[in-house]
């Protein structure tokens, strides 16, 4: 039985790489005859920033914005994700942080107990994919390797992913279209094991 996949994607300039990275899953996902959404939150338009009102009404867990409940709705029934986006100033995208920050809502990715969150949302996988100017090495070892440790281990595994994958295409401005083309093949056969 196929899992149903939700893509987060987050980049602004549909000829990017990371635009390429999408097509490769999504052809990917539909070779599989894989149930798939995409959330692309650029084109959605999404804001990531805060308003008064959620803030205060951040600790009921209750949205305000349309679009935070139909991302919940499509997260609810989904059995694993698959993010995409550039890695800038060594982290996520403000854009990602904010749908962290507005989707992932109390009482509906989490609950908070006395030694911390547990995770509500019944996720088995998360294949995260980026892209970076420093090569991936540097990320890891001199650039805090946010993305594994607090991306990954903390904050997704936090609301109830169970598993998580992170692949990063490094250098990008020094790659050329063989590293480029041999990475894409690379997440379709990362995507076919998540699956």
């Amino acid at each position: 039985m196929n899992n149903k996949v939700t893509v987060i994607y987050a980049h602004p300039y549909t000829g990017s790489f990371d635009h390429a990275i999408l097509e490769s899953v999504t052809a990917e996902l539909s070779a599989k005859n894989s149930e798939y959404e995409v959330i692309d939150l650029y084109q959605d338009n999404f804001d990531p920033v805060y308003s008064n009102e959620e803030l205060r009404l951040f600790s009921s867990g209750i949205a305000v914005d349309p679009k935070v409940k139909a991302y919940q709705e499509k997260l609810k029934s989904s059995d694993a994700l698959i993010f995409i986006f550039p890695v800038w100033w060594y982290g996520l995208p403000a854009i990602v942080k904010g749908f962290i920050d507005k989707v992932m809502l109390n009482n509906f990715a989490y609950v908070d107990t006395n030694t911390g969150i547990k995770g509500l949302l019944s996720l088995d996988k998360c294949l995260t994919i980026t892209t970076s100017k420093s090569p991936t090495w540097y990320l890891k070892y001199f650039g805090g390797n946010n993305i594994q440790k607090v991306f990954l281990n903390l904050t997704l595994k936090g609301v109830g992913v169970k598993q998580t994958k992170w692949v990063n295409f490094g250098s990008i401005k020094q790659s050329n279209a063989q590293t480029r083309k041999d990475f894409l093949q690379k997440i379709r056969q990362a995507v076919a094991k998540l699956l």
